[in-house]
């Protein structure tokens, strides 16, 4: 699947080209770089995102995945049609969105995930424990932290449930920026991004 506006096979988006809200998260270009790649997604996977902001991670998931079906999950109804609205502008055309708040609304969804993405969530420890029941065997899970606090939230969950093959990788990603009348090198919010398979 290929869109107008970014007709390449390759992932990386640029920021400017999405919809935004003020207020609403967006997972810069970089970070969602590694985020796909921590995912290792298939033509035809089924990805859960849960606290999927912007929607940048349902486009681009969409995208690398023709065959598959993406679940963006965001509880607020504004929110949700900021996603819509991005799938239309990239011709994005297998995504569902679900409005309601995890680990609740997860029980509407009928299709198994073969991988979850975690970008948000107030109770995130519960939410990653009744995504990962519904989880194929295989599959991956992928969540991100920009604190200590869901980092030991989510390391101590990935633990409980017995994920295999934990990652644990914290970005450090810096962007030359015109201010003024130079050219500087501007960071990128670091964030820690945490995979794990469900082997059995």
């Amino acid at each position: 699947m290929s869109s107008a506006l970014w007709p390449y096979v390759t992932p990386g988006i640029p920021d400017h080209l999405f919809e935004r809200l003020p207020g609403i998260p967006l997972s810069q270009r970089e970070i969602r770089l590694l985020l796909l790649a921590q995912m290792r997604l298939l033509a035809d996977s089924v990805v859960w995102d849960i606290g999927a902001g912007t929607g940048t991670i349902p486009v681009e998931a969409g995208l690398l995945c023709p065959q598959g079906k993406i679940v963006a999950i965001e509880r607020d109804e504004e929110v949700a049609s900021l996603i819509r609205r991005n799938c239309d502008r990239f011709g994005v055309e297998n995504v569902e969105i679900l409005e309601g708040s995890a680990p609740d609304c997860l029980q509407q969804l009928k299709a198994a995930p073969d991988r979850i993405c975690i970008e948000g969530g107030r109770a995130i420890k519960t939410i990653l424990q009744a995504a990962w029941q519904r989880l194929k065997p295989q599959g991956r899970i992928v969540a991100t932290a920009t604190n200590f606090e869901t980092l030991y939230a989510i390391s101590e969950s990935l633990a409980e449930v017995q994920a295999r093959n934990v990652e644990v990788v914290q970005s450090a990603i810096n962007r030359l920026e015109t201010r003024g009348n130079h050219q500087v090198f501007a960071a990128v919010d670091p964030i820690y991004i945490l995979s794990g398979e469900k082997l059995e």
